[in-house]
Formats: structure tokens, C-alpha cells, sequence
């Protein structure tokens, strides 16, 4: 097997290059750095183990020896492994010592490049690092150098006089020191300069001036790393060629307590308009072993979430079936992303309620004739469906083609949730897990927010009163409502403040 270092990118997720993306879902083992798209892993098995080896001044660390170690042990012994780092793996990376030490141990290597902060985080800025008028070079400079260096290897005299653009990675901590030296070197303190944080995501924050006066403008603006620094004519040009500005949710945190593989979409559209976000799924899908029965008795195909479209036609396939087994019955889907997921199978939902949950989807089928109904579900789901039909006269069949069960989360997503301003709740399943894990620890000032009356049901019976509950109950209307309160308090906030 071999031993694949990735670059990640910068951080926006849609600047995955397909062949990161491709390995990453057939990696058996994947060590990954902190900098990486917080939806980069989305796509690994579920098989994959998994194993942290970032490094954050004053956080958790593993040293580079012994990502060496893990590479080399699981290269040798036939693992198909992916390093993945954030940006490229050979710029800033440290992926040079790593294709050394898998060639001296005689393991297989490829390299797959990434998108470099150096390049991105300006360009999404406004800041094109070259341009035919202002800069015919670029020249990319680390910030913070091996500490256990004797002496420093930049030459502050070649880089004063370099005829071009300048990008300091890890440099905001020394961005008072480099300047200075810079300056005292020979470069005009007038030149125009600036600093980007968290470049290329939603949140990102960018503060121009000068060479003389960028390090205290950073200091005084809060920034903090990761963020790269550019001097040269070309920073002058952010103010007019910047176009992603701060979304609606910019300042915020959001804590995402939906299964890791259905909470993507809803961690990706709250990235989208700014909002940091905290991954702690506190549930997980599995599927059972619920057969599919022969369909053509049935008038009737009720669907309660996408969970049971994708096991459903999962099953089918694997009985020989298809989409075509559903001709003749009407196909009725709880809320839209149920029926969205149908679509994707080329099958259009013939009711789809107003309100999305299960008594609107009883209103819905007031006027459906049903003789014989098929119920797709989770284990354990509500009985208010099947009841309401069986009233009706209708022979129900119910099949559980998947479960909800907890999902361990961690000290360090535990204590990521007790700082976030909002935590969202997609069902009662979400809030009844989370409670159990989390043990009452939510912040004095964090708001609770409810997709609909049955997740706020459940919040109310673990002691917990919603701040938002949403009016329309998919994602959508989640999103819809934590937007209006986010913005509605901030501009409380301006009003006090002003």
C-alpha cells in the first residue's frame, strides 16, 4: 500500500482538490492536522481509524516524531494511509521530513498538493499576490522558524530589498518583530500591508494599513492565528477588489448536535453565513436488518425522514429491486428533505404535508382513501401515524430500517458546546443523547434552538426551555430562525453600545 500526504487547503471546503476528496474515502487510516476543512473527514469510512496529530501552541500536541512513528507504522504494514494537512504538504508543511523518513524505511509515497494559504487567503481578500503593474514576484516567508535553530535562516536584508510581494505564514504572534526588522532593513515603513485571518472561511477578518502600522492595527483588532501577512503594493488593492464580506452570522459559534453524517449540510449552510461552528453529533444512525416486503399490496408508502429513503432503496437494490417496485401506491414524505431524497432516486412525493411532522402528515392524508399502508421508519419512532391510519380503517405494515443511538463526545467538544452562543437540536433524539452526555453543562448566556414542538417537547421535559424554535420544522426554517434571532440581538447590542 502506500502512504498519501494530502494537502487540505486552506480551509474552505469547496477548495478539496477531487483527488484529496477521493482518498480520503478509501483511506483506512487518516492522521490529520487541526487546520484542516472542519468537513474534510465527512467522506471517510466509517472504517477508518481516525487519528489526531495536530499541533496548537498551548493545546493538545503530537510531536512530529511521532507522526513519523504512526506513518511509518502503518505504512509497513499495508495500510493505505492519508496524511492530510492543511494547505499544501510541502509548503510550510513539513511534509518534506515525512517523504524522507517513508524513504529511508522503503515505504511507498504520493504527494497530492494543496491550495496554499499564501495564495488563498489573499485572493479571497481582494489581494492578488502578483499583478502585471505592482508585483512581477512573490516571495513566501515562514514566520516562525524551528526554535531550535542556532540562528535564524531569513536574511531581513534580502527580504527588504526583494522587488516584490511578501506572505508571512505563522506570523501574527511576531508580526511587531518582523515589521520592525523589516523597516530597520530598508523596507518603507509606507508600504501598504495586510493581515488575514481564517482566510477563505465565512469568518474570515482582514485589517489593512502599513508596514509601520499593521502590527499594532492586528493587536488592536484582536487577530489571531492561524492568519498570514502580506506586504507589498498589491494590499493596497483589498479595499476594492474584497468580495466575501462577513456574513449574518459572523462573531457567532454554533453548536451542530445532529448525526455527523445527515449534520453536514447544516454545519456547511451555517459556514456559509459566517457562523464558527462546533461539530458534536450526539447521535448516530445504524441500520437495521429490516426487510423490505413485496410492495405491490400496498396503496400507500409512508417515508419519515432521508435516513429511511437511502436505507430503503438500499434494500430494494440489494433484493434486485428498484424504483419501479413503487408503481401503483401514492409515496407520501413527511417534510421536504424527505422528498428531496426521493427525487434523487427519481421518485416524485405524491403528499408532502405543510407542517412537517407526523400530525401534519396525518391532515395531509385526511383525504387519502388507504386500504393498506407501508410505514419506512426508525426503531422507537413516534406512534401517532400508524395509529391515526389503523383508526382509519387502514391494514398498517411498519418497518425499521435504522436506529438512533448515542454518539460519545468528547471533553474537548463538550467544552467547545459550553462556549457556543447557540446549540441546535434536530429532533428529540439529539436533545435526549446530548442532555445524557453533556450533564447540564451549557453556558450562562448560550441559546437553545428547536427545530419544532417535538424537539421542544423533549428540551421542556429535560428542564430546558428553547429560545428559537423554528416555524418551519426542516433545516431550512432552523436556519431561517437563527439568523432573524442572531441578527435581532446584535443589533440590540449596537443600540445599547451606540
Amino acid at each position: 500500500m502506500t502512504v498519501y500526504l494530502v494537502g487540505a487547503g486552506p480551509g474552505d471546503p469547496g477548495l478539496l482538490t477531487a483527488r484529496a476528496l477521493e482518498l480520503i474515502a478509501t483511506a483506512e487510516v487518516i492522521l490529520y492536522d487541526r487546520l484542516i476543512p472542519g468537513s474534510a473527514l465527512d467522506g471517510a469510512s466509517p472504517d477508518a481509524e481516525l487519528i489526531y496529530a495536530g499541533k496548537e501552541g498551548g493545546g493538545r500536541s503530537m510531536a512530529q516524531a511521532e507522526i513519523e512513528r504512526l506513518l511509518l507504522e502503518h505504512g509497513a504494514a499495508g495500510r493505505a494511509v492519508v496524511r492530510l494537512k492543511g494547505g499544501d504538504p510541502f509548503v510550510f508543511g513539513r511534509g518534506g521530513e515525512e517523504a524522507e523518513a517513508l524513504r529511508d524505511a522503503g515505504i511507498p509515497f504520493e504527494i497530492v498538493p494543496g491550495v496554499t494559504a499564501g495564495i488563498a487567503a489573499p485572493a479571497y481578500a481582494g489581494i492578488p499576490v502578483t499583478h502585471r503593474e505592482g508585483a512581477s514576484a512573490v516571495a513566501f516567508v515562514t514566520g516562525h522558524e524551528d526554535p531550535s535553530k542556532p540562528a535564524s535562516a531569513l536574511e531581513y536584508s534580502h527580504l527588504a530589498a526583494f522587488p516584490g510581494t511578501l506572505v508571512i505564514y505563522m506570523g501574527v504572534r511576531q508580526l511587531e518583530t518582523i515589521t520592525a526588522r523589516l523597516i530597520a532593513a530598508g523596507r518603507g515603513g509606507e508600504e501598504p500591508a495586510a493581515v488575514i485571518e481564517r482566510g477563505t472561511l465565512a469568518d474570515q477578518r482582514v485589517i489593512t494599513g502599513t508596514l509601520a502600522t499593521i502590527a499594532a492595527q492586528a493587536a488592536a483588532g484582536g487577530l489571531r492565528a492561524p492568519a498570514v501577512a502580506v506586504f507589498g503594493q498589491v494590499a493596497a488593492l483589498s479595499e476594492r477588489l474584497r468580495w466575501l464580506r462577513a456574513g449574518p452570522l459572523a462573531g457567532v459559534t454554533v453548536a451542530v448536535t445532529r448525526a455527523r453524517a445527515q449534520g453536514s449540510a447544516l454545519v456547511g449552510r451555517l459556514r456559509a453565513l459566517g457562523a464558527a461552528v462546533i461539530e458534536a453529533p450526539a447521535i448516530r444512525i445504524v441500520a437495521l436488518d429490516g426487510a423490505i416486503p413485496e410492495l405491490a399490496g400496498f396503496d400507500l408508502l409512508c417515508l419519515t425522514s432521508p435516513n429511511g429513503v437511502r436505507l430503503l432503496f438500499e434494500r430494494l437494490l440489494a433484493s434486485g429491486r428498484d424504483a419501479r417496485a413503487l408503481a401503483g401506491m401514492r409515496v407520501a414524505a413527511i417534510g421536504p428533505g424527505t422528498a428531496a431524497a426521493l427525487r434523487e432516486h427519481g421518485v416524485l412525493a405524491d403528499v408532502v404535508p405543510d407542517r412537517f411532522l407526523a400530525e401534519g402528515l396525518v391532515t395531509a392524508l385526511s383525504g387519502v382513501r388507504v386500504g393498506r399502508a407501508l410505514i419506512v421508519r426508525a426503531a422507537g419512532a413516534r406512534e401517532v401515524l400508524p395509529i391515526a391510519l389503523r383508526e382509519r380503517g387502514a391494514i398498517v405494515e411498519e418497518v425499521a430500517l435504522y436506529e438512533t443511538v448515542a454518539e460519545a463526545l468528547s471533553e474537548e467538544q463538550l467544552a467547545g458546546v459550553a462556549t457556543a452562543d447557540y446549540v441546535t437540536f434536530t429532533s428529540s433524539s439529539t436533545v435526549r443523547f446530548f442532555c445524557d452526555a453533556a450533564g447540564g453543562r451549557l453556558g450562562a448566556g448560550t441559546r437553545l434552538v428547536s427545530i419544532g414542538p417535538v424537539t421542544t417537547a423533549a428540551l421542556r421535559e429535560r428542564g430546558l426551555e428553547p429560545h428559537v424554535e423554528a416555524s418551519r420544522h426542516d433545516i431550512d426554517g432552523l436556519v431561517d430562525a437563527l439568523v432573524r434571532d442572531a441578527v435581532a440581538r446584535l443589533g440590540r447590542a449596537a443600540g445599547r453600545a451606540s
